[in-house]
């Protein structure tokens, strides 16, 4: 049977499934392509400047020979592939996707030593990563793993920012963490570091699940802050 290619959708909702279409959303400046893969519904994506279309990969999650086929036809000019944390669920098509794609491999050094490639590029808190004429500041939210990153974007012109946060900041809540204090620790880096710098309209893009913004989280962060881990 013959492989049907993987579909991208140009209407942009956010809400993406394994098995089903990415989804491409055009910004000033770049393009930015969500794309869902395994069995535990991980976010992929692709982000690409319109300059000069070279692209980032970010979490080479699972499903690597969908992976592999996908950027060889949408990313000709890819130059990174970032993991955001050490989770396995995360990295599951890493090693395939890296030596099909010839590409550097980045991560956090707190995180690096679990993942199957060595990432030749290890990224820290303040950090740019830079695609083409992009710049991608790179953020450490430590509690949900202690090396965990998230990747900053500004849209050329408007000032707006799109953030990808791994699992660090879903819809309704931060992510999983172990004990109190992994807790205290990542909701003070999300409040800090995300919060107390963007605006409302601010775009999360999470490791699962659906986007949402950070005014429409914003109003909850005491209630997660009572509720605890």
């Amino acid at each position: 049977m013959t492989k049907q290619p993987l579909i991208i959708d140009d209407h942009y909702t956010g809400e993406v499934s394994p098995g089903g279409p990415a989804q491409r959303r055009s910004i000033p400046g770049a393009t930015i392509v969500k794309l869902s893969v395994g069995q535990m519904d991980n976010n992929t994506y692709l982000i690409t400047d319109s300059e000069t279309g070279k692209s980032l990969f970010i979490d080479a999650a699972n499903e690597p020979d969908l992976l592999v086929s996908y950027l060889a036809e949408h990313a000709p000019n890819l130059e990174l592939i970032l993991t955001t944390h050490q989770h396995w669920d995360h990295w599951q098509g890493l090693e395939q996707v890296a030596a099909a794609t010839g590409v550097p491999t980045a991560a956090h050094p707190l995180d690096a030593e679990p993942l199957p490639v060595t990432p030749e590029r290890l990224l820290e808190e303040g950090d740019t990563v830079r695609i083409g004429d992009l710049s991608l500041e790179v953020l450490h939210l430590a509690g949900h793993t202690p090396g965990s990153i998230a990747l900053v974007l500004e849209e050329a012109g408007t000032g707006r920012h799109h953030v990808f946060t791994g699992d660090c900041l879903f819809p309704g809540g931060i992510g999983k963490t172990a004990d109190n204090e992994k807790f205290a620790s990542l909701l003070d880096d999300v409040e800090t570091k995300l919060f107390g710098r963007f605006g409302d309209d601010t775009v999360i893009y999470p490791g699962h699940g659906k986007d949402t913004t950070l005014g429409a989280e914003r109003p909850h962060l005491q209630e997660w802050r009572e509720r605890g881990w």
